[in-house]
């Protein structure tokens, strides 16, 4: 957190402050958090307006909704800052710009295409007719309560309609041009807003500077659909490995790390049921292909065809930018699928080997004599006697003729065999 002071006087005799929070992400739970708790801080510290520099290209509805009702509640003035150059609020941005008592937009930057996306990606025309008339009035109302322009607002819900900063402030779209943030609190100082009335005193403000912490950044992070999915997987694979080989602890300890990390991003965001259990069943399918060894591989194409299509379906909206991207599907779908025709390749190698039953296996394999007459074989020690009865020495080659109880009876090979 940076404190700065920027030149010029107040208003009203004592120093304003004002809190400038930084936003560059799309909106959703964890982003939505950050904003409202810069709101309430600006609230509770009495600050003389709270500025959020935005550049969002969107993001979730309940997110969005939670944003725009604090804004609307806050007692403290609130500017939405589209900055900087280079910067748009799409989407969920637009409810969030239009919700704001001053919005303001930085030279080159944009504003617009807030049509709803449905949970599918594409609902039926009854229902998207529904969403798109609900959304539209929305933003129309957000705009006209605050003196903007309403009918702009309707057709970038209706027909994702943008403007540049240039066209939004002749169109009534934006209500102030600048190019920096201090410039900005210059022109809105002594502005009244709409509808709270509130006469703003921003020149010369003491600029407190905010952006998402680390922690707020990493679960961020956590919530990113492609690594929600690898988590998943290797979470997935970790315990299967575990159980495969009983004992490592690490693997098991891995997964369910892995598995808990995955299980927070479903948690966090909207997740489709449909696309849950086509990856139960892949899992299913991949683990099933372990202990039935002669489906010739069908079991794991089957799966790698459920994680594909479940990774594709796991969120909802679809196309709102919360989705598993195909190739990481695809990398997931073919890594699993190598691993479990490996271990079917091993099993089906195990299972091809001749029964072992007790220790007649053991007839007609190579050893040596080592001291004490111990004689080595396959890597263990036997107590030996000679079929013949003819004393055995120190490096012998034997070839073992008969098990006796816990002992071998073993013969000379014949290269070594005594003339």
């Amino acid at each position: 957190m940076t404190v700065a002071l920027l030149t010029g006087g107040s208003a009203h005799g004592a120093t304003p402050r004002v809190l400038l929070a930084k936003f560059d992400n799309d909106i959703n739970p964890i982003t939505a958090d950050y904003l409202t708790d810069e709101i309430d801080r600006a609230n509770k510290r009495r600050y003389d307006a709270i500025v959020i520099e935005l550049d969002t290209p969107g993001g979730l509805v309940d997110s969005m909704n939670k944003v725009v009702k604090k804004e609307l509640e806050s007692k403290v003035p609130v500017v939405v800052y589209i900055a900087p150059q280079g910067a748009g609020a799409g989407s969920a941005g637009v409810f969030i710009s239009q919700a704001a008592d001053v919005l303001a937009m930085a030279p080159q930057t944009t504003i617009g295409a807030a049509t709803p996306i449905s949970d599918s990606g594409n609902l039926p025309s009854d229902l998207r007719r529904k969403a798109i008339n609900f959304y539209a009035s929305k933003a129309r109302a957000l705009a006209a309560t605050h003196g903007r322009n309403g009918t702009w607002a309707d057709s970038a819900v209706r027909k994702a309609s943008s403007r540049t900063a240039n066209e939004a402030i002749r169109q009534n779209i934006a209500d102030v041009l600048a190019p920096s943030v201090p410039a900005l609190l210059a022109k809105i100082d002594g502005l009244k807003t709409k509808p709270k009335g509130v006469v703003l005193h921003t020149k010369g403000a003491e600029l407190t500077t905010v952006s998402m912490g680390f922690w707020k950044r990493l679960l961020d992070l956590l919530i990113d659909p492609n690594l929600i999915a690898l988590m998943l997987s290797l979470g997935v694979l970790g315990i299967v490995i575990e159980l495969w080989h009983p004992g490592l602890i690490f693997p098991a300890t891995f997964g369910v790390l892995c598995l808990a990390i995955g299980f927070y991003g479903l948690d966090v965001l909207p997740i489709s049921w449909a696309g849950v259990v086509l990856l139960v069943a892949a899992f299913a399918f991949w683990i099933t292909e372990l202990f039935i060894a002669f489906s010739h591989g069908a079991l794991t194409v089957a799966g790698a065809v459920c994680f594909v299509f479940g990774s594709l379906l796991l969120f909802e909206p679809a196309g709102s930018g919360y989705q598993v991207s195909l190739s990481v599907a695809l990398a997931v779908a073919g890594m699993f699928s190598l691993f479990f025709a490996f271990a079917l390749a091993k099993i089906v190698q195990i299972r091809r080997r001749p029964a072992s039953v007790g220790t007649h296996t053991i007839v007609g394999a190579h050893g040596q004599v080592r001291r004490d007459g111990l004689v080595a074989v396959r890597g263990e020690l036997w107590q030996a006697r000679t079929d013949d009865g003819e004393p055995l020495e120190v490096g012998d080659e034997v070839d073992v003729v008969e098990v006796e109880g816990l002992s071998l009876v073993v013969r000379r090979a014949r290269e070594h065999a005594t003339v």
